[in-house]
């Protein structure tokens, strides 16, 4: 099973991003397969394929990670920018940016990759930055669509600077489906 590690996001900030997605499929007809609202999460790992026999190790590694910030605040976060990676001249992933306690988020993803990096999951070479996907560009779009896109993205007002805290890390399964995946909490509770 296809698994990954995320923060769930309040229906308040799913609604805003639902707007930014509204925003931009408003300024032209962009080659993009949108997420569905409330499929959007803050991933802080991906796992991959995984078998379910590991299931209950992740767990296990998830819930000590719960019980050792249990003494700490819950982080404060909230919307930032728009943007998209790998830049806005070439964008494929498009995304709205996160602020507020962004040391302490830093410091959550570090625990999540310290407890499952000894069951045998390597953590990204690239730098962790916390956002939230929007949509990917699709393969087909021109470089022109591309530009226009990344103009459109540029000049996107920014959202509504909600500010939540946050839950405790979460595993999830992705079930690829020719309409999009779709997730399934499978814990901790």
């Amino acid at each position: 099973m296809r698994l990954f590690i995320a923060l769930k996001l309040p229906a308040e900030v799913l609604d805003e991003l639902t707007a930014v997605q509204q925003r931009l499929r408003r300024t032209e007809a962009h080659p993009v397969k949108w997420v569905a609202p409330q499929s959007i999460h803050l991933t802080l790992q991906f796992l991959g394929e995984v078998p379910e026999a590991h299931l209950p190790a992740i767990l296990q590694a998830l819930e000590e990670v719960r019980d050792a910030a249990a003494h700490q605040s819950p982080l404060r976060l909230r919307l930032a920018a728009a943007g998209a990676f790998p830049n806005l001249r070439r964008p494929q992933t498009l995304w709205v940016g996160m602020a507020g306690e962004l040391e302490g988020l830093t410091r959550l993803h570090q625990a999540v990759i310290a407890a499952t990096e000894p069951l045998g999951f390597q953590p990204e070479t690239r730098p962790f930055r916390a956002h939230l996907t929007l949509g990917r560009v699709r393969r087909e779009a021109t470089p022109a669509q591309r530009a226009a896109l990344g103009s459109a993205l540029g000049s996107l007002s920014p959202p509504r600077s909600i500010t939540w805290q946050s839950g405790h890390p979460l595993l999830f399964k992705s079930t690829l489906t020719p309409t999009g995946s779709i997730y399934t909490e499978l814990g901790p509770a």
